[in-house]
């Protein structure tokens, strides 16, 4: 997850007794004569740290609130700490793992579990969509859930993505840093109120679940993680128009510093269009973007397109 982390070796895992019902995960010494006969070793640049933690697993498994024959989405599954416990409760679960020497591991894991299938691969394709193999293996229609150890790296840009696609998840539990969970819980005016979270949370209601301490995974990243629980809203604008609020919203907090009246005419290149604009939203042109609630971006977003404003092309 995090690129910050020691390379210590993991202390014996928190797990019940392999033998109880209530643990489906092997012990981790399997795990770790595996991960040795792979010649692996957790890599920075993929922000791999993993959660060894049984009762860590579980609960997560448990927060998702995902139910036998629900569709979930897995990304960054490691060895499958967490996907054996999402497998055990009878999921049709697509485990995506960048790593081709984790995949493997995973997969022999997951054998008990015919509705578990582990590809390798990227989840994203670039940094402005997900990749288009995964895609088609999500459900066109009908509700799926995101359940992961999110890698730090991707956190964010998954979220995101994942939101904005025109069948987005009824749910998304993640495990992530605890600063990207501050700009997914955070209020207008606050320095972590910006893209994230509005893109975000116009398709989703966020809370907090739980904290995981850095000594719970392996290696121990120097930062603290949390659990949060995103439930889609009843009823969504569809995708291109999500998008479009989304890049909006974006746009304007690049300059979040500067009045909208200023923001407004750098992007239109006029000021009557920014003057019409903030005139039909009643919004006074001194205000700053950072310190707007919802309602308000998406009163300015509408009139934007009205107006003809084109988000700029990735």
């Amino acid at each position: 997850m995090s690129e910050n982390s020691s390379e210590d070796e993991p202390d014996a895992p928190t797990q019940a007794p392999s033998d109880s019902p209530r643990s489906p995960r092997p012990p981790w010494g399997e795990f770790r004569k595996a991960l040795e006969a792979a010649g692996f070793r957790p890599s920075r640049q993929l922000g791999q740290n993993f959660l060894l933690d049984e009762n860590a697993a579980r609960a997560i498994a448990r927060d998702s609130q995902v139910a036998s024959g629900d569709f979930v989405l897995e990304v960054g599954p490691g060895c499958g700490f967490l996907s054996v416990h999402l497998a055990h409760a009878g999921v049709h679960l697509l485990a995506v793992e960048i790593d081709d020497r984790l995949a493997p591991i995973a997969e022999r894991f997951l054998d008990p579990y015919p509705n578990a299938k582990v590809v390798v691969g990227d989840i994203l394709k670039g940094k402005h969509a997900l990749n288009e193999s995964v895609l088609t293996d999500l459900p066109a229609d009908g509700g799926w859930h995101l359940v992961s150890n999110l890698p730090y790296s991707v956190s964010a840009p998954v979220m995101a993505l994942c939101a904005g696609l025109e069948n987005p998840p009824a749910s998304m539990t993640v495990l992530i840093q605890e600063e990207v969970a501050q700009r997914l819980l955070a209020k207008p005016g606050t320095r972590e109120w910006g893209p994230l979270t509005v893109g975000v949370l116009q398709s989703f209601t966020a809370e907090r679940i739980r904290d995981m301490a850095p000594a719970l995974f392996w290696p121990r990243p120097k930062v603290q993680s949390t659990v949060v629980r995103l439930t889609r809203r009843g009823s969504l604008l569809p995708a291109e128009a999500r998008r479009f609020r989304s890049a909006f919203a974006a746009r304007l907090m690049r300059q979040r510093r500067q009045s909208l009246a200023r923001v407004l005419k750098d992007m239109f290149s006029s000021r009557e269009q920014a003057t019409q604009l903030l005139t039909s939203c009643d919004i006074g042109g001194d205000v700053r973007a950072d310190t707007l609630g919802l309602e308000e971006l998406w009163g300015l977003a509408e009139g934007a397109r009205g107006l003809g404003w084109l988000p700029e092309q990735s």
